[in-house]
Protein backbone atom coordinates (compact mmCIF):
# COMPACT_ATOMS: atom_id res chain seq x y z
CA UNK A 1 0.00 0.00 0.00
CA UNK A 2 1.24 3.46 -0.99
CA UNK A 3 2.47 5.60 2.09
CA UNK A 4 -0.13 8.83 3.16
CA UNK A 5 1.64 11.71 4.71
CA UNK A 6 -0.08 14.86 6.32
CA UNK A 7 1.37 17.91 6.16
CA UNK A 8 -0.27 19.06 9.42
CA UNK A 9 0.91 16.20 11.26
CA UNK A 10 3.87 15.88 14.03
CA UNK A 11 6.31 15.34 12.37
CA UNK A 12 5.94 15.67 8.69
CA UNK A 13 9.07 16.84 7.89
CA UNK A 14 10.94 14.39 9.33
CA UNK A 15 8.77 11.57 7.05
CA UNK A 16 9.06 14.02 3.94
CA UNK A 17 13.01 13.82 4.46
CA UNK A 18 12.93 10.51 4.91
CA UNK A 19 11.09 9.36 1.69
CA UNK A 20 13.22 11.67 -0.29
CA UNK A 21 16.28 10.13 0.80
CA UNK A 22 18.47 7.57 -1.43
CA UNK A 23 20.46 4.82 0.48
CA UNK A 24 23.67 6.02 -0.44
CA UNK A 25 25.32 2.41 2.03
CA UNK A 26 27.22 1.68 -1.40
CA UNK A 27 28.36 4.71 -2.51
CA UNK A 28 32.16 4.52 -1.11
CA UNK A 29 31.85 0.71 -3.07
CA UNK A 30 30.83 2.16 -6.06
CA UNK A 31 33.40 5.09 -5.98
CA UNK A 32 36.47 2.89 -5.43
CA UNK A 33 35.34 0.23 -8.31
CA UNK A 34 35.24 3.37 -10.61
CA UNK A 35 38.56 4.95 -9.20
CA UNK A 36 39.99 1.73 -10.20
CA UNK A 37 38.56 1.53 -14.06
CA UNK A 38 39.15 4.99 -14.50
CA UNK A 39 42.51 4.60 -13.86
CA UNK A 40 43.19 1.64 -16.15
CA UNK A 41 41.67 3.11 -19.35
CA UNK A 42 43.66 6.42 -18.86
CA UNK A 43 46.84 4.08 -18.23
CA UNK A 44 45.84 1.74 -21.17
CA UNK A 45 43.27 2.64 -23.45
CA UNK A 46 41.73 0.80 -25.69
CA UNK A 47 43.05 -2.42 -23.65
CA UNK A 48 41.63 -1.33 -20.81
CA UNK A 49 38.26 -0.67 -22.76
CA UNK A 50 38.14 -3.78 -24.21
CA UNK A 51 38.88 -5.98 -21.14
CA UNK A 52 36.35 -4.21 -19.38
CA UNK A 53 34.18 -4.87 -22.57
CA UNK A 54 34.42 -8.37 -22.57
CA UNK A 55 34.28 -8.50 -18.78
CA UNK A 56 31.03 -6.26 -18.09
CA UNK A 57 29.14 -6.65 -21.52
CA UNK A 58 30.29 -9.75 -22.41
CA UNK A 59 31.98 -9.02 -25.89
CA UNK A 60 34.59 -10.20 -27.17
CA UNK A 61 36.43 -8.27 -29.92
CA UNK A 62 40.49 -7.93 -31.11
CA UNK A 63 40.12 -4.39 -31.17
CA UNK A 64 38.47 -1.37 -30.28
CA UNK A 65 37.89 -0.20 -34.30
CA UNK A 66 35.36 -3.46 -34.10
CA UNK A 67 33.27 -1.83 -31.89
CA UNK A 68 32.46 1.56 -34.23
CA UNK A 69 29.10 1.56 -35.83
CA UNK A 70 29.29 2.47 -39.44
CA UNK A 71 27.18 5.04 -41.01
CA UNK A 72 25.46 2.45 -43.23
CA UNK A 73 25.13 0.52 -40.05
CA UNK A 74 22.99 2.90 -39.07
CA UNK A 75 21.39 4.14 -42.25
CA UNK A 76 20.39 0.14 -42.15
CA UNK A 77 18.36 0.34 -38.94
CA UNK A 78 17.04 3.77 -39.88
CA UNK A 79 15.42 2.00 -43.18
CA UNK A 80 14.37 -1.29 -41.58
CA UNK A 81 12.75 -0.26 -38.31
CA UNK A 82 8.99 -0.19 -38.27
CA UNK A 83 7.48 2.83 -40.32
CA UNK A 84 5.19 4.31 -37.74
CA UNK A 85 8.30 3.81 -34.78
CA UNK A 86 10.39 5.94 -38.38
CA UNK A 87 7.99 8.47 -38.51
CA UNK A 88 7.24 9.15 -34.55
CA UNK A 89 11.44 9.09 -34.18
CA UNK A 90 10.95 11.88 -37.17
CA UNK A 91 8.36 13.95 -34.97
CA UNK A 92 10.04 13.46 -32.13
CA UNK A 93 13.33 15.12 -33.58
CA UNK A 94 11.57 17.89 -35.44
CA UNK A 95 9.69 19.06 -32.39
CA UNK A 96 12.78 18.82 -30.42
CA UNK A 97 15.56 20.57 -33.19
CA UNK A 98 12.40 23.90 -33.21
CA UNK A 99 12.39 24.39 -29.77
CA UNK A 100 16.02 24.51 -29.05
CA UNK A 101 16.12 26.27 -32.43
CA UNK A 102 13.83 29.18 -30.59
CA UNK A 103 15.50 28.70 -27.22
CA UNK A 104 19.10 29.57 -29.01
CA UNK A 105 17.53 32.83 -30.48
CA UNK A 106 15.53 33.47 -27.09
CA UNK A 107 18.65 33.15 -25.11
CA UNK A 108 20.56 35.50 -27.37
CA UNK A 109 22.85 32.10 -28.47
CA UNK A 110 25.29 34.32 -30.92
CA UNK A 111 28.16 37.18 -30.16
CA UNK A 112 26.86 40.38 -28.90
CA UNK A 113 29.18 43.80 -28.11
CA UNK A 114 28.43 47.39 -27.31
CA UNK A 115 30.28 50.39 -27.23
CA UNK A 116 30.64 52.54 -24.32
CA UNK A 117 30.76 56.27 -23.89
CA UNK A 118 34.51 56.24 -23.37
CA UNK A 119 34.99 54.07 -26.40
CA UNK A 120 35.74 51.01 -25.38
CA UNK A 121 33.97 47.81 -27.07
CA UNK A 122 32.71 44.84 -25.03
CA UNK A 123 30.60 42.19 -24.98
CA UNK A 124 30.72 38.08 -25.50
CA UNK A 125 31.87 35.44 -27.85
CA UNK A 126 29.88 32.54 -27.77
CA UNK A 127 30.59 29.35 -29.07
CA UNK A 128 29.68 25.75 -29.69
CA UNK A 129 31.77 23.17 -27.72
CA UNK A 130 33.60 21.28 -30.40
CA UNK A 131 33.51 17.48 -29.02
CA UNK A 132 30.60 15.96 -26.98
CA UNK A 133 30.33 13.09 -25.84
CA UNK A 134 26.77 10.94 -25.55
CA UNK A 135 26.33 8.04 -23.12
CA UNK A 136 23.04 6.54 -22.75
CA UNK A 137 21.87 3.06 -21.97
CA UNK A 138 21.83 0.24 -24.09
CA UNK A 139 20.78 -3.74 -24.25
CA UNK A 140 17.17 -3.85 -23.21
CA UNK A 141 17.35 -0.66 -21.29
CA UNK A 142 17.94 1.33 -24.25
CA UNK A 143 16.48 4.55 -24.88
CA UNK A 144 16.53 5.73 -28.45
CA UNK A 145 14.63 9.23 -27.03
CA UNK A 146 17.72 10.14 -25.15
CA UNK A 147 19.69 10.16 -27.91
CA UNK A 148 17.75 12.67 -29.28
CA UNK A 149 17.31 15.15 -26.72
CA UNK A 150 20.97 15.34 -26.35
CA UNK A 151 22.24 15.01 -29.98
CA UNK A 152 19.87 17.68 -31.10
CA UNK A 153 20.49 20.56 -28.62
CA UNK A 154 24.71 19.93 -28.51
CA UNK A 155 23.87 20.32 -33.01
CA UNK A 156 21.55 23.69 -32.55
CA UNK A 157 24.67 24.70 -30.33
CA UNK A 158 27.05 24.58 -32.61
CA UNK A 159 29.00 21.62 -31.44
CA UNK A 160 31.14 20.34 -34.06
CA UNK A 161 31.65 16.57 -33.09
CA UNK A 162 29.56 14.20 -31.53
CA UNK A 163 30.33 11.15 -30.31
CA UNK A 164 27.87 8.26 -28.82
CA UNK A 165 28.87 5.29 -26.90
CA UNK A 166 26.42 2.83 -25.99
CA UNK A 167 26.65 -0.81 -24.34
CA UNK A 168 25.58 -3.56 -26.25
CA UNK A 169 25.76 -6.70 -23.89
CA UNK A 170 25.71 -9.34 -25.04
CA UNK A 171 25.50 -8.06 -28.51
CA UNK A 172 22.25 -7.12 -28.13
CA UNK A 173 21.45 -3.85 -30.54
CA UNK A 174 18.66 -2.01 -30.17
CA UNK A 175 17.86 -0.59 -33.80
CA UNK A 176 15.62 1.60 -33.20
CA UNK A 177 18.86 3.71 -30.84
CA UNK A 178 20.46 2.84 -34.06
CA UNK A 179 18.15 4.61 -36.16
CA UNK A 180 18.24 7.53 -33.83
CA UNK A 181 21.61 8.26 -34.25
CA UNK A 182 21.65 8.39 -38.06
CA UNK A 183 18.46 10.77 -37.70
CA UNK A 184 20.19 13.11 -35.66
CA UNK A 185 23.90 12.72 -37.53
CA UNK A 186 25.48 11.48 -34.73
CA UNK A 187 29.56 11.42 -36.15
CA UNK A 188 30.70 8.14 -34.13
CA UNK A 189 29.12 5.50 -32.82
CA UNK A 190 30.95 2.88 -30.12
CA UNK A 191 29.48 0.06 -28.38
CA UNK A 192 31.07 0.83 -25.11
CA UNK A 193 29.10 1.07 -21.56
CA UNK A 194 29.88 1.49 -18.32
CA UNK A 195 32.17 3.55 -16.43
CA UNK A 196 34.93 2.93 -18.80
CA UNK A 197 32.98 4.35 -21.40
CA UNK A 198 32.89 7.41 -19.15
CA UNK A 199 36.46 7.10 -18.67
CA UNK A 200 37.33 6.66 -22.52
CA UNK A 201 35.73 10.27 -23.57
CA UNK A 202 36.93 11.91 -20.60
CA UNK A 203 40.64 10.97 -21.26
CA UNK A 204 40.72 9.53 -25.13
CA UNK A 205 42.71 6.08 -26.02
CA UNK A 206 44.49 4.97 -29.50
CA UNK A 207 40.53 4.72 -31.18
CA UNK A 208 38.24 7.10 -29.34
CA UNK A 209 39.01 10.63 -28.92
CA UNK A 210 38.82 12.83 -25.82
CA UNK A 211 35.80 15.30 -25.73
CA UNK A 212 35.05 18.49 -24.14
CA UNK A 213 32.28 17.11 -22.65
CA UNK A 214 29.64 14.22 -21.40
CA UNK A 215 25.98 14.05 -21.20
CA UNK A 216 23.53 11.09 -20.88
CA UNK A 217 22.33 9.09 -18.05
CA UNK A 218 23.19 5.58 -16.98
CA UNK A 219 23.48 3.59 -13.77
CA UNK A 220 25.12 4.35 -10.71
CA UNK A 221 28.43 3.11 -12.17
CA UNK A 222 27.91 5.42 -14.78
CA UNK A 223 26.82 8.76 -13.06
CA UNK A 224 29.69 7.92 -10.42
CA UNK A 225 32.22 7.71 -13.22
CA UNK A 226 31.04 11.29 -14.48
CA UNK A 227 31.02 12.59 -11.17
CA UNK A 228 34.76 11.69 -10.67
CA UNK A 229 35.71 12.47 -14.00
CA UNK A 230 34.39 16.55 -13.90
CA UNK A 231 37.20 18.67 -13.75
CA UNK A 232 39.50 17.41 -16.19
CA UNK A 233 35.95 17.47 -18.56
CA UNK A 234 32.57 19.00 -18.52
CA UNK A 235 29.68 16.96 -17.51
CA UNK A 236 25.58 17.59 -17.95
CA UNK A 237 24.59 16.99 -14.37
CA UNK A 238 24.74 13.71 -12.16
CA UNK A 239 21.25 11.80 -12.60
CA UNK A 240 19.69 10.24 -9.92
CA UNK A 241 16.49 8.25 -9.83
CA UNK A 242 13.36 9.98 -12.09
CA UNK A 243 10.96 10.99 -9.75
CA UNK A 244 7.03 12.86 -10.33
CA UNK A 245 5.64 15.25 -8.36
CA UNK A 246 1.45 15.77 -9.07
CA UNK A 247 -0.79 18.15 -7.44
CA UNK A 248 -4.18 17.80 -8.20
CA UNK A 249 -7.46 18.87 -7.48
CA UNK A 250 -11.24 17.13 -8.25
CA UNK A 251 -10.81 18.25 -11.40
CA UNK A 252 -8.05 15.59 -12.08
CA UNK A 253 -8.93 12.66 -13.79
CA UNK A 254 -8.33 9.77 -11.08
CA UNK A 255 -7.10 6.83 -13.85
CA UNK A 256 -4.52 9.66 -15.56
CA UNK A 257 -3.05 10.16 -12.24
CA UNK A 258 -2.47 7.02 -11.79
CA UNK A 259 -0.94 6.38 -15.31
CA UNK A 260 1.26 9.14 -14.87
CA UNK A 261 2.51 7.88 -11.34
CA UNK A 262 2.82 4.27 -13.01
CA UNK A 263 4.87 5.93 -15.91
CA UNK A 264 6.83 7.04 -13.34
CA UNK A 265 7.33 4.07 -11.43
CA UNK A 266 8.32 2.12 -14.30
CA UNK A 267 11.68 2.78 -15.17
CA UNK A 268 13.24 1.69 -11.80
CA UNK A 269 12.77 0.73 -8.11
CA UNK A 270 14.33 3.75 -6.95
CA UNK A 271 12.01 5.93 -9.22
CA UNK A 272 9.29 7.48 -7.29
CA UNK A 273 5.85 9.43 -7.70
CA UNK A 274 4.13 11.83 -5.43
CA UNK A 275 0.64 13.11 -5.04
CA UNK A 276 -0.02 16.17 -3.46
CA UNK A 277 -4.01 17.71 -2.48
CA UNK A 278 -6.10 19.07 -0.28
CA UNK A 279 -8.99 16.95 -1.41
CA UNK A 280 -9.55 14.16 0.55
CA UNK A 281 -11.65 12.40 -2.00
CA UNK A 282 -9.60 12.86 -4.51
CA UNK A 283 -6.48 11.16 -2.82
CA UNK A 284 -8.98 8.19 -1.56
CA UNK A 285 -9.77 7.50 -4.86
CA UNK A 286 -6.22 7.65 -6.05
CA UNK A 287 -5.32 5.02 -3.21
CA UNK A 288 -7.92 2.64 -4.32
CA UNK A 289 -7.34 2.69 -7.96
CA UNK A 290 -3.34 2.38 -7.46
CA UNK A 291 -4.11 -0.30 -5.24
CA UNK A 292 -6.10 -2.05 -7.41
CA UNK A 293 -3.93 -1.25 -10.80
CA UNK A 294 -0.81 -2.65 -8.58
CA UNK A 295 -2.91 -6.12 -7.62
CA UNK A 296 -2.94 -6.34 -11.86
CA UNK A 297 -6.65 -5.25 -12.07
CA UNK A 298 -6.08 -3.01 -15.54
CA UNK A 299 -7.87 0.48 -15.35
CA UNK A 300 -10.18 -0.27 -18.51
CA UNK A 301 -10.80 -4.02 -19.97
CA UNK A 302 -8.94 -3.65 -22.43
CA UNK A 303 -5.71 -2.81 -20.67
CA UNK A 304 -2.67 -5.03 -21.05
CA UNK A 305 -0.47 -6.67 -18.14
CA UNK A 306 1.98 -4.73 -17.91
CA UNK A 307 5.43 -6.53 -18.23
CA UNK A 308 6.84 -3.75 -15.60
CA UNK A 309 4.63 -4.60 -12.95
CA UNK A 310 6.50 -5.82 -10.38
CA UNK A 311 9.45 -2.95 -10.40
CA UNK A 312 6.04 -0.13 -10.04
CA UNK A 313 4.93 -1.82 -7.43
CA UNK A 314 8.11 -1.43 -5.70
CA UNK A 315 8.81 1.75 -6.70
CA UNK A 316 4.91 2.99 -5.42
CA UNK A 317 4.87 0.92 -2.35
CA UNK A 318 8.90 1.95 -0.93
CA UNK A 319 9.16 5.69 -2.62
CA UNK A 320 5.82 6.46 -3.27
CA UNK A 321 3.46 8.74 -1.01
CA UNK A 322 0.28 10.50 -1.42
CA UNK A 323 0.46 13.91 0.45
CA UNK A 324 -2.47 15.58 2.33
CA UNK A 325 -1.63 20.03 2.89
CA UNK A 326 -4.34 22.00 3.49
CA UNK A 327 -4.65 24.41 0.57
CA UNK A 328 -2.78 25.38 -2.76
CA UNK A 329 -0.37 27.41 -1.01
CA UNK A 330 0.61 24.71 1.05
CA UNK A 331 1.30 22.37 -1.74
CA UNK A 332 3.45 24.41 -3.94
CA UNK A 333 6.12 25.23 -0.74
CA UNK A 334 5.97 21.14 -0.11
CA UNK A 335 6.52 21.32 -4.25
CA UNK A 336 9.44 23.95 -3.70
CA UNK A 337 11.35 22.25 -0.65
CA UNK A 338 10.88 18.69 -3.48
CA UNK A 339 12.00 20.73 -6.40
CA UNK A 340 10.81 17.56 -8.73
CA UNK A 341 12.57 16.92 -11.64
CA UNK A 342 9.15 16.55 -13.16
CA UNK A 343 5.85 18.08 -11.76
CA UNK A 344 2.36 17.85 -12.97
CA UNK A 345 0.16 20.55 -11.66
CA UNK A 346 -3.50 19.05 -12.76
CA UNK A 347 -5.59 21.68 -11.75
CA UNK A 348 -8.88 23.33 -13.14
CA UNK A 349 -7.00 26.63 -13.52
CA UNK A 350 -2.95 25.64 -13.63
CA UNK A 351 -1.56 28.38 -14.87
CA UNK A 352 -1.98 31.55 -11.82
CA UNK A 353 0.13 28.85 -10.24
CA UNK A 354 3.28 28.72 -12.27
CA UNK A 355 4.45 32.02 -10.39
CA UNK A 356 4.78 29.58 -7.47
CA UNK A 357 7.02 27.13 -8.46
CA UNK A 358 10.66 28.15 -7.80
CA UNK A 359 12.41 24.79 -7.98
CA UNK A 360 11.34 21.92 -10.90
CA UNK A 361 13.14 20.91 -13.58
CA UNK A 362 10.43 20.46 -15.76
CA UNK A 363 6.78 21.38 -15.65
CA UNK A 364 3.46 20.01 -16.89
CA UNK A 365 0.46 22.49 -17.14
CA UNK A 366 -3.29 21.72 -16.87
CA UNK A 367 -4.98 17.95 -16.94
CA UNK A 368 -4.20 17.27 -20.51
CA UNK A 369 -0.54 17.35 -20.14
CA UNK A 370 1.15 14.25 -19.15
CA UNK A 371 4.98 13.76 -18.13
CA UNK A 372 5.38 11.46 -20.73
CA UNK A 373 4.98 13.64 -23.74
CA UNK A 374 7.88 15.43 -22.13
CA UNK A 375 9.64 12.41 -22.75
CA UNK A 376 9.54 12.16 -26.18
CA UNK A 377 7.58 14.64 -28.24
CA UNK A 378 7.24 17.55 -26.86
CA UNK A 379 10.22 19.65 -27.42
CA UNK A 380 11.91 19.94 -24.62
CA UNK A 381 15.31 17.62 -23.83
CA UNK A 382 13.70 15.16 -21.44
CA UNK A 383 17.43 15.40 -19.24
CA UNK A 384 16.54 16.93 -16.46
CA UNK A 385 17.84 17.92 -12.63
CA UNK A 386 16.77 15.36 -10.55
CA UNK A 387 17.31 14.57 -6.21
CA UNK A 388 16.48 18.24 -5.52
CA UNK A 389 19.15 19.87 -7.57
CA UNK A 390 16.37 21.63 -9.73
CA UNK A 391 16.96 23.95 -7.09
CA UNK A 392 20.52 25.40 -8.48
CA UNK A 393 20.14 23.22 -12.06
CA UNK A 394 18.38 23.35 -15.20
CA UNK A 395 16.85 21.23 -17.86
CA UNK A 396 19.76 20.10 -20.84
CA UNK A 397 19.30 22.98 -23.69
CA UNK A 398 21.61 24.71 -26.03
CA UNK A 399 23.30 26.61 -23.06
CA UNK A 400 24.95 23.10 -22.26
CA UNK A 401 27.04 23.19 -25.34
CA UNK A 402 27.97 26.51 -25.72
CA UNK A 403 31.45 28.34 -24.31
CA UNK A 404 31.41 31.76 -24.18
CA UNK A 405 34.71 34.28 -24.04
CA UNK A 406 34.12 37.77 -22.42
CA UNK A 407 35.42 40.58 -24.93
CA UNK A 408 37.16 43.63 -23.63
CA UNK A 409 38.80 46.13 -26.26
CA UNK A 410 39.83 48.87 -24.71
CA UNK A 411 39.93 52.49 -26.55
CA UNK A 412 42.97 54.76 -26.10
CA UNK A 413 41.20 57.20 -24.37
CA UNK A 414 38.86 54.29 -22.34
CA UNK A 415 42.17 52.22 -21.18
CA UNK A 416 43.46 55.46 -19.41
CA UNK A 417 40.10 56.03 -17.50
CA UNK A 418 39.70 52.29 -16.79
CA UNK A 419 43.29 51.74 -15.76
CA UNK A 420 43.33 54.22 -13.29
CA UNK A 421 40.49 52.95 -11.09
CA UNK A 422 42.40 49.52 -11.63
CA UNK A 423 45.63 50.79 -10.31
CA UNK A 424 43.93 52.20 -6.90
CA UNK A 425 42.04 48.80 -6.24
CA UNK A 426 45.24 46.63 -6.73
CA UNK A 427 46.84 48.30 -4.87
CA UNK A 428 44.61 48.17 -2.19
CA UNK A 429 44.32 44.22 -2.72
CA UNK A 430 48.04 44.70 -2.64
CA UNK A 431 49.46 43.08 -6.13
CA UNK A 432 51.56 45.83 -6.98
CA UNK A 433 52.61 44.40 -10.40
CA UNK A 434 48.79 44.40 -11.12
CA UNK A 435 49.14 48.06 -10.45
CA UNK A 436 51.91 49.12 -12.23
CA UNK A 437 50.29 47.43 -15.48
CA UNK A 438 47.41 49.44 -15.29
CA UNK A 439 49.66 52.81 -14.39
CA UNK A 440 51.71 52.08 -17.96
CA UNK A 441 48.88 53.01 -19.90
CA UNK A 442 47.65 56.20 -17.86
CA UNK A 443 51.47 56.89 -17.83
CA UNK A 444 51.52 56.22 -21.78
Amino acid sequence: MIRRLQSDEAGFAEQLNQLLSVDSTETNRIREVVAGIIAEVKQHGDAAVLAYTSKFDDLDVSSVSELEVTKDRLQLAFDNIDSLVREALQVSADRVFAYHQKQKTALGGGDWTYVDDDGNKLGQLVRGVSRVGIYTPGGKASYPSTVIMTAIPARVAGVKEITLLVPTPRGEVNETLFAAAHLVGVDRVYTIGGAQAIAALAYGTETIGRVDKIVGPGNIYVATAKQMVFGDVGIDMVAGPSEVVIVADDTANVDWLVMDMFAQAEHDEMAQAILVSWDDKLLDDVAASLERRLQGQGLLEQDKPMPRLDIIRKSIVDRGALIKVKDVEEAMRIVNIIAPEHLEIALEDPEPLLQSVQNAGAIFVGNQSAEVVGDYTAGPSHVLPTGGSARFASPLGVYDFQVRSSLIHCSAGGAVKLSRDAAILAEEEGLSAHAESAKYRVQG
